[in-house]
């Protein structure tokens, strides 16, 4: 059983992120708000909690969780051959919406799935998600819901769906927001649109220009799928990335 902390009260806050911090540190399962949806956090670095987080959502090893960070300067010590526009679309759009896949360390000990060398990258613009990531480090987060179902608007519905496997749910009140991130695939030569979510692509298209930079011809500018039934997004197929 799963217990639940108000973070929205400051009498709840460090006790509850104190909670988070010590369940992740011990392998376990954590529900946590994010300005997207809510999310469902585990140790990135802990191979067997990422497990955890993928049967608790009813999902295999072909969909790996997206990697939320508490700062931009993690970027590189998790990612390889970032490309110039790659960063400058961070420095515009981080923390935000933005989720971008980028080819990871190889030196790094994790197993968050069959990522093909991939990993999906976001830092998210919610307080408490980063007081928590900045405890913990590198968070494997995904949407908080099973899978077929809609992600958690609140923490009652994550309760609801996921009370049972996880250690502690962080109530932040209702979702921010309704839409996912935008993905950009950046392990080509150009960025390349996996699913338009929050930043549309003109917003995208707007910083790229400065630096001479246009999208993939085969962008998809299509609304943005469903919280587990997304496109496979760069070479890790199938990264869930709606939280």
């Amino acid at each position: 059983m799963s217990t639940r902390y108000d973070v929205t009260a400051d009498a709840d806050l460090d006790p509850g992120l104190t909670a988070a911090t010590t369940a992740v540190r011990a392998g376990e399962l954590v529900v946590l708000p994010t300005d997207t949806v809510y999310g469902l956090g585990a140790d990135a670095f802990d191979s067997a909690a990422v497990a955890r987080l993928l049967a608790a959502k009813g999902r295999g090893r072909e969909m790996p969780p997206p990697v939320l960070i508490g700062s931009p300067g993690t970027l590189d010590a998790l990612a390889t051959g970032l490309p110039e526009w790659a960063r400058v679309l961070v420095e515009q759009f981080w923390p935000g919406p933005l989720t971008i896949v980028v080819r990871h360390q190889p030196s790094l000990q994790w197993d968050l799935g069959e990522t093909r060398g991939t990993v999906a990258v976001r830092m998210p613009h919610h307080q408490v998600a980063l007081e928590l990531l900045a405890r913990t480090g590198p968070l494997a987060v995904s949407s908080a819901n099973i899978t077929g179902r809609p992600a958690a608007a609140d923490a009652d519905e994550a309760a609801e769906m996921l009370g049972s496997e996880v250690s502690v749910i962080l109530d932040g009140g209702p979702s921010a927001g309704d839409q996912p991130s935008t993905i950009v695939d950046c392990t080509g030569d150009q960025p390349r649109v996996l699913r338009i979510g929050a930043i549309g692509p003109e917003e995208l298209r707007t910083v790229l220009a400065t630096l001479d930079i246009a999208l993939a011809d085969d962008t998809d500018e299509g609304p943005g799928e469903g919280p587990d039934e997304g496109p496979d997004e760069g070479t890790g197929e199938g990264t869930d990335a709606r939280a």
